[in-house]
């Protein structure tokens, strides 16, 4: 395990609750988490056993949706928000991977990935990858801070992979979005994951339940009335809101479904 208190002051970093960028990081395999994570990423998946492949979908979710945007839409700048702990695949190696001259911004105000940064920095000769300490209420930040490396008057993919269930207010979330959106041309994209109640997953709302008595931070489930909300105004992609682990997976259609919405919209 990766010794956060090397690069960052231990005083910021809880060893002895349960966090969720260090769970999320057990699930899918990873070695930088603390017992007290692992104790709790065990009990969660004891009462929600599909935990696990939400994680792991959620993350190839993210290599479909970047080396199609990345590749076949051609847009070559992404704003990646609540990054969490680097793992293989990071957006900016799936982007530059499809395009060498991608430009990628990471944002994330949590010290735990802000003692992992320096991973995420590295980046092809063309292209450039840089983070940001900032948290995701405040996009106007954000998009200042961003606007060094990104050409914000160009299409830009804005990416909230599971961080906005971490806003526990639905319309603070939708107005983060629409900040983030209306300061951005036509022809930008927003991608978003979502855990809800209503894909299956039987134990899945004990489980949270279980998770915000145990852990940080705390988390809400929406449903898909309220997902489709946060892409208001945009064309949403085909095929439409799903589960992650079916957008766009090939396989006839029969990948299994996994309880967390994934979407795709452009604005116009």
């Amino acid at each position: 395990m990766t010794e956060p208190g090397r690069r960052i002051a231990p005083s910021r970093v809880r060893a002895d609750i349960a966090h969720n960028a260090r769970v999320w990081n057990y699930w899918l395999g990873g070695g930088d988490n603390y017992p007290v994570d692992r104790a709790v990423g065990d009990r969660v998946t004891g009462m929600y056993p599909s935990i696990g492949e939400v994680a792991r979908a959620d993350r190839a979710f993210l290599g479909r949706v970047v080396r199609h945007l990345a590749g076949d839409v051609g847009i070559g700048q992404f704003l990646d928000i609540g990054t969490g702990l680097p793992t293989a695949d990071n957006t900016h190696e799936v982007a530059q991977h499809t395009a060498p001259d991608a430009r990628v911004v990471y944002v994330d105000n949590d010290p735990i990935v802000l003692a992992h940064a320096r991973s995420l920095l590295t980046s092809s000769p063309e292209g450039a990858s840089e983070y940001i300490e900032a948290d995701a209420r405040d996009p106007e930040r954000i998009l200042s801070a961003a606007g060094r490396t990104l050409d914000l008057r160009r299409p830009v993919v804005v990416m909230m992979l599971g961080i906005l269930n971490f806003v526990l207010d639905t319309e603070e979330a939708r107005g983060i979005v629409a900040k983030l959106m209306d300061a951005l041309p036509s022809g930008s994209h927003l991608v978003l994951t979502h855990p809800t109640l209503e894909l299956g997953g039987e134990g899945n709302e004990a489980a949270m339940r279980f998770w915000n008595e145990n852990a940080t931070p705390p988390i809400t489930a929406r449903s898909r009335f309220e997902f489709a909300s946060f892409l208001d105004g945009l064309d949403i992609l085909e095929p439409g809101i799903v589960s992650c682990s079916r957008w766009r997976a090939g396989a006839g259609g029969r990948t299994p479904e996994v309880a967390q919405f994934g979407a795709v919209g452009r604005k116009p």
